[in-house]
């Protein structure tokens, strides 16, 4: 324990009511959890829950959600939880602890510096150009299902650029959807469930095999085919750590495709979907956004080189990212550390929910309404460090944040440049839902509207002039 944390002031977080006989608040966080976890703040800055017979802390404010990400960074681990979905991630740079982390992040940065960013780029224009190239005008689709589509399209296409990978793409495809499904339910139960032999149980192991082998052999294929496709398995088959000129094994390799399968897929399909039901409720903000797509585009695909002239579709797509937030993130405590005036013990699950730190009016103001123009730099440099964490923060920030940022800012700003999304007359009303790590909508029917662009020159509307 820290020597503050001796003294008088340290104290026991207060519990959070209506904990269950033996189940504790697992029902709550399992049944409505944005109602459950929204609802904490009002008990304490950090709350105890119990998940279970296991002890939980969630933590609610910003600066103490930063202690644990940044100031207490190199001593709060993954946690027991991370365990429950290791058959799927493996030993990855999402799962990774300690000096295995640092290691497997310096050997994943040159995926993701600059100039293969631009590279990827070509990827997102192309992915949505086509998708949308088929869609109808006056068309009614699932927008939550095109968007999730689109986003894993395109991580599975950044991932296996060449025909090697066009097996394992199909397998993605297929299987990815639903383990992300499983995955909050996997984290929640005990090991001795998720053992039994259930419907449930046995989809998930199924997936998780097919997905595995699938791309296990386009790594096999890539390391003896030995060419740079430009793609990020090339970027992992041939990255070396500088200081032991250790490369990664085709093990890990595998696992930090999965990692980024898992992580490019649901983030960012859920954040492309949200942006067009709130650009359909929100007029105004559509309107300017027209603005500026018309402008700088004039109906064509965007490009990476736009993305500095793209500066309103940036902010639409950080308030997206803002108000539907991933809903829950855990560590765990190796030791005691005091977070504000409470001790929380060795061994104990902290969790917070980025979703509810991007909810209290005190850091946003009137948090619902739906305002990009709280990203403009004026503005966001008022909030406080780790106000704003869609990506995590400090040692465990997503790797993947900038190739996210850049293909969301790139597909909004090549469809609305061609299509307007409108609400279909009688459709269900749209709700959040926890979902995998994020949150999501439910049926999201939009109808295609083409749009018409006052900038548009012949030229310019042939994607191939991108």
């Amino acid at each position: 324990m820290t020597p503050t944390a001796t003294t008088e002031t340290a104290r026991s977080a207060p519990a959070a009511p209506g904990a269950l006989p033996l189940l504790g608040h697992g029902p709550a966080l399992l049944r409505r959890p944005l109602d459950f976890l929204c609802s904490l703040p009002a008990t304490g800055p950090v709350v105890r829950i119990r998940l279970g017979g296991l002890p939980a802390y969630v933590i609610n404010d910003a600066d103490l959600v930063r202690g644990v990400l940044v100031g207490e960074a190199g001593r709060f681990d993954q946690g027991v939880m991370i365990e429950k979905v290791r058959p799927l991630l493996g030993s990855g740079v999402g799962t990774a602890d300690g000096a295995e982390h640092r290691r497997l992040r310096r050997l994943m940065q040159p995926a993701f510096h600059k100039a293969r960013i631009a590279r990827y780029a070509a990827t997102m224009t192309a992915v949505a150009a086509e998708r949308t190239a088929a869609w109808k005008p006056g068309r009614t689709l699932r927008i939550d299902e095109e968007m999730n589509e689109l986003a894993l399209t395109t991580v599975a296409r950044a991932l296996f650029s060449s025909d090697l990978g066009a097996d394992a793409i199909t397998e993605v495809q297929r299987s990815l959807p639903l383990i992300l499904d499983e995955i909050p339910r996997r984290a929640m139960l005990p090991d001795a469930l998720l053992r039994l032999p259930t419907p449930a149980n046995r989809r998930f192991d199924r997936a998780v095999r097919r997905l595995r082998s699938a791309t296990r052999h386009v790594v096999d294929a890539a390391r003896a085919d030995g060419t740079d496709h430009g793609d990020l398995l090339s970027v992992l088959l041939l990255a070396e750590d500088e200081a032991t000129g250790a490369r990664l094994t085709d093990d890990q390799v595998h696992d930090q495709l999965v990692n980024m399968l898992v992580a490019g897929t649901e983030t960012t399909g859920a954040t492309l979907a949200w942006t067009f039901h709130e650009l359909a409720r929100n007029p105004a903000v559509e309107h300017r956004l027209h603005q500026e797509t018309d402008k700088v585009l004039s109906g064509r695909p965007a490009v990476f080189e736009d993305i500095p002239r793209l500066a309103y579709t940036l902010r639409v797509v950080q308030e997206a990212l803002r108000r539907y937030a991933p809903w829950i993130i855990l560590r765990l405590s190796p030791g005691e550390v005091l977070l504000g005036d409470v001790c929380i013990p060795a061994g104990a699950t902290v969790l917070f929910s980025p979703y509810v730190l991007h909810h209290q009016p005190e850091l946003y103001p009137d948090p619902l309404a739906f305002d990009p123009d709280r990203w403009l730099p004026e503005r966001a440099a008022k909030l406080p460090k780790c106000a704003s964490i869609p990506f995590g923060a400090g040692s465990r920030q997503c790797p993947g944040n900038v190739f996210a940022l850049t293909q969301a800012v790139i597909q909004v700003a090549t469809i609305a440049a061609r299509w307007r999304l409108h609400p279909a007359e009688g459709g269900p009303r749209v709700r959040e839902v926890a979902r995998g790590a994020v949150v999501h909508p439910t049926a999201l029917p939009m109808r295609c509207l083409p749009r018409e662009h006052p900038y548009a020159q012949e030229g310019d509307r042939n994607p191939s002039t991108a």
